[in-house]
């Protein structure tokens, strides 16, 4: 494909046309499915049969599995990544009174099991560039109520772990919903606090045909209370030694996901190539400065569960408006920082100002990077977002985070 420069020299109509008029999606997990279908279906075939259909023996391998996968003792499954995040906060004797220090700049979960335990979620900045948690911005927040510190590691890419995790020796959970197999420092992901958060949500880097999650932890004794707490507290059957909640992983769901997890770092694979290949195509294009890249931090592995750019505030919606209309999928993630949603307005959040977090959800979009989209489909996107830009003056300057 030409460039547009190219392109444009020789009409605007021409530019039009000479983009391929195909729907690219967000997200295509059906893809994925035509590829693994007979593994899988045997799989579901073989839960169906044993009617073992909870906490069976598919869950105990994918515990295995995931604990080695991750560097940790023990993986502990459960209903879904909120839930990890909520028996995380409720082991570690989180309730009323206690402070938690999590991003506003993430997706609603991570504060809500705070809520939900009674405990005050303290909303902190991120940092511009990586768009995770503001390490100098916790050492902030930190006062004698703080009792657990939750970074998200954010579409795929490690928080500064090393420098959070020896904050005044407060708890650190792991926030890995959207980054099995990322690295931080030469360690996964789920093995770089006391306890990781992992997510099977059907379009997470790992997902299942509904929800799921997992913990991870090297501490046996949390190991045991999580696996506790996970079944209403029950010790033995019928026999409740405290109150816990009803999050169990289904069988089926692991099935599927031992299925998947043999081309789990196939698919990280293509997606690292996905993104580079957009990096390339954005600079081919003349884009880079119109738009803000994301990148990969020094010392981290990036999974790339999302590839994020910013595009100034006031063209950011109407560039989503401009795919859309052009069938090609995008999404905002999050349009509204936590300490902005009305549910939190009674914290007190009303008039303080998180200014790289209210920025971020002013600017970004995110770009489809699933591991089966195709060199063709990433050259579609790229030439329709430089197609909206050649269509409008430039405007006044406008000064976006550059990629460090």
């Amino acid at each position: 494909m030409r460039s547009l420069r190219t392109r444009y020299s020789n009409g605007c109509m021409d530019a039009m046309n000479a983009i391929p008029d195909v729907p690219v999606p967000l997200f295509d997990v059906q893809r994925q499915y035509r590829q693994i279908r007979w593994d899988v279906l045997a799989a579901l075939e073989s839960v169906a049969a044993s009617g073992r259909y909870i906490l069976g023996p598919p869950c105990q391998q994918l515990e295995a599995e995931i604990a080695a996968y991750c560097g940790t003792a023990h993986a502990v499954g459960c209903a879904s990544g909120s839930d990890a995040v909520l028996l995380a906060l409720q082991a570690l004797g989180i309730g009323p009174g206690d402070e938690v220090i999590v991003p506003s700049y993430t997706f609603f979960a991570t504060a809500s099991a705070v809520t939900r335990l009674g405990a005050r979620p303290v909303f902190v900045d991120i940092e511009p560039k990586h768009f995770n948690i503001d390490p100098a911005a916790i050492e902030a927040a930190i006062t004698p109520a703080t009792k657990a510190i939750v970074p998200v590691h954010l579409f795929g890419q490690c928080a500064d772990m090393e420098a959070i995790a020896a904050r005044h020796g407060i708890p650190v959970i792991d926030d890995a919903a959207q980054a099995i197999g990322a690295q931080h420092l030469g360690r996964r992901a789920g093995s770089l606090g006391v306890v990781g958060c992992f997510s099977f949500y059907p379009t997470k880097n790992l997902g299942a045909m509904g929800d799921g999650g997992m913990l991870t932890t090297s501490d046996a004794a949390l190991a045991e209370r999580l696996r506790l707490l996970r079944t209403h507290g029950m010790q033995p059957r019928y026999h409740h030694k405290v109150v816990g909640i009803n999050s169990r992983l289904d069988s089926i769901q692991a099935a599927v996901l031992l299925v998947k997890m043999k081309y789990l770092d196939e698919w990280t694979a293509r997606r690292r190539e996905n993104a580079a290949r957009y990096d390339q195509l954005f600079a081919a294009e003349g884009l880079v400065g119109r738009v803000a890249l994301p990148s990969e931090s020094p010392g981290n592995f990036h999974i790339w569960n999302q590839y994020v750019i910013r595009v100034p505030a006031e063209k950011r919606d109407k560039l989503h408006e401009h795919l859309a209309a052009h069938n090609v999928g995008t999404e905002i993630y999050y349009p509204v920082p936590l300490h902005h949603q009305p549910c939190f307005r009674e914290l007190g959040y009303g008039d303080v100002s998180l200014p790289v977090s209210e920025q971020a959800a002013r600017e970004t979009i995110a770009l489809p990077i699933f591991p089966e989209l195709t060199a063709e489909e990433q050259q579609v996107v790229v030439g329709r977002i430089g197609q909206f830009f050649a269509q409008r003056a430039t405007g006044t300057a406008h000064s976006l985070p550059q990629a460090a």
